[in-house]
């Protein structure tokens, strides 16, 4: 894992590079007009020779303003260029726009997307009021519209970044994801996608997702409706700490192994975090069928207030839309080695009846066979794949004050858990404390 210090170093190179940025592009802007077409033609410009605004360079959203992004913004390839979104940015009102620009054969993947290049810092402002992206996510939410969805940005095949101090509001879907990065500081992030309508629930709406290498996400505050951050496949060396996550579905890895793919998720660290009123807190799933391996992560320090599912491992996960679980056979399953789940403290959600806002099925899709809702940890492995799997250090009450539980099977497990493994009260050993 990458100490703190280098990445305080990464973080310092990068800024005495940007400061001696030679040139400044401030752009422009046009009342009632999209903004877009302007400073993609500014981008493409080399009179003033070759990569004038792509190297070396800072361009400015400026303060005080609102820009109009009413089409997708695709960044040509950046190499120490800072973008500073110091005033604000906002989607189009228009559905139907929005997706036909997402249908589009040459749609990039995201609303904005960064195509690749070195030392790229995208920052928001440090003004409360600045900096800020709105989705007009409420519009879709409210009429449950799922179809051609955006990614909002796309921070992709970036050596040596920093996303920064950026705020959002409402987004339509999934918010930051940063495949094929290396050496990414992700800190002092604000996503709101807090539903405004209690029938309206904003699905899909992931804060993070980490897909590279050598990432730190720090200090990040995310009210949502889906992964506060989730770790994608053929990732490593992912940091997570000192976060925030609100209704969300958990510090997520996976899902791994679906259709079969061989798959690899190694050195993940989350720690530091407090999960209020989510559906999990920490979650691995891997898929019925699956291959590869997931090894060495983490899970520390984690505070949870009203979680329905604390800590829940499952290798056995499926898609309850197609029918019912699929008998797995495959000697190949996902296998996971040395995860670790320590220091976990607060509350489980045991209230009966209650029911996430993401549920819009009977049975709901997190579904758990036998489940009490008391449960504080939930071990759903597959025999001969799973190894050094421990839960260590939990204390944890229940709403409704009766005694937590845990499930566990012991014909899955070749190693000790820090629990007693079976279907009731939680039970630490020796290992567990």
């Amino acid at each position: 894992m990458r100490p703190p210090q280098t990445q305080r170093l990464l973080l310092l190179s990068s800024l005495v590079a940007l400061a001696s940025a030679q040139t400044t592009l401030i752009v422009p802007h046009t009342d009632g007009s999209d903004d877009v077409p302007a400073l993609t033609a500014l981008l493409s410009n080399t009179s003033n020779g070759p990569g004038s605004y792509t190297s070396e360079a800072s361009i400015i959203f400026s303060a005080n303003t609102t820009y109009n992004v009413w089409s997708p913004l695709v960044f040509p390839e950046l190499n120490d260029v800072e973008v500073r979104i110091e005033g604000n940015l906002t989607y189009p009102e228009n559905i139907t726009l929005v997706q036909e620009y997402v249908g589009a054969s040459n749609y990039m993947g995201a609303w904005i997307t960064f195509t690749g290049g070195k030392n790229v810092t995208l920052s928001g402002s440090r003004d409360p009021t600045q900096g800020w992206m709105n989705g007009n996510g409420q519009l879709w939410w409210d009429i449950a519209q799922q179809t051609n969805r955006p990614y909002g940005w796309l921070f992709g095949n970036i050596t040596g970044g920093v996303i920064r101090n950026l705020k959002v509001y409402k987004p339509i879907a999934w918010n930051f994801i940063t495949t094929g990065s290396t050496d990414l500081l992700v800190y002092n992030n604000t996503i709101l996608a807090g539903s405004s309508n209690a029938s309206a629930y904003p699905f899909n709406t992931d804060g993070f997702v980490a897909q590279g290498n050598n990432q730190v996400y720090e200090s990040n505050y995310v009210v949502n409706g889906d992964d506060c951050i989730r770790i994608a496949d053929q990732s490593m060396n992912i940091t997570w700490r000192n976060g925030y996550c609100e209704g969300s579905h958990g510090l997520s890895v996976g899902s791994l192994g679906a259709s079969g793919a061989d798959s690899m998720i190694m050195n993940v660290l989350f720690e530091n975090s407090i999960m209020n009123h989510t559906l999990y807190a920490a979650r691995f799933k891997s898929w019925t069928g699956g291959n590869g391996i997931a090894a060495n992560i983490t899970w520390r320090n984690v505070l949870f207030n009203d979680v329905m599912f604390p800590i829940y491992v499952t290798q056995n996960y499926w898609d309850q839309s197609l029918g019912p679980k699929p008998n797995a056979s495959n000697v190949n399953e996902t296998h996971i080695s040395n995860l670790l789940f320590e220091n976990f403290a607060g509350s489980v959600n045991d209230i009966p009846g209650y029911q996430d806002g993401s549920c819009v099925s009977d049975p709901c899709w997190y579904y758990v066979a036998n489940a009490t809702g008391k449960e504080v940890v939930i071990f759903d492995l597959y025999p001969g794949s799973a190894t050094n799997v421990v839960a260590q250090n939990l204390f944890g009450t229940t709403v409704t004050g009766a005694p937590i539980a845990a499930m566990c099977n012991t014909s899955t497990i070749s190693t000790e858990v820090g629990f007693v493994c079976q279907d009731g009260p939680y039970i630490p050993t020796s290992l567990g404390w």
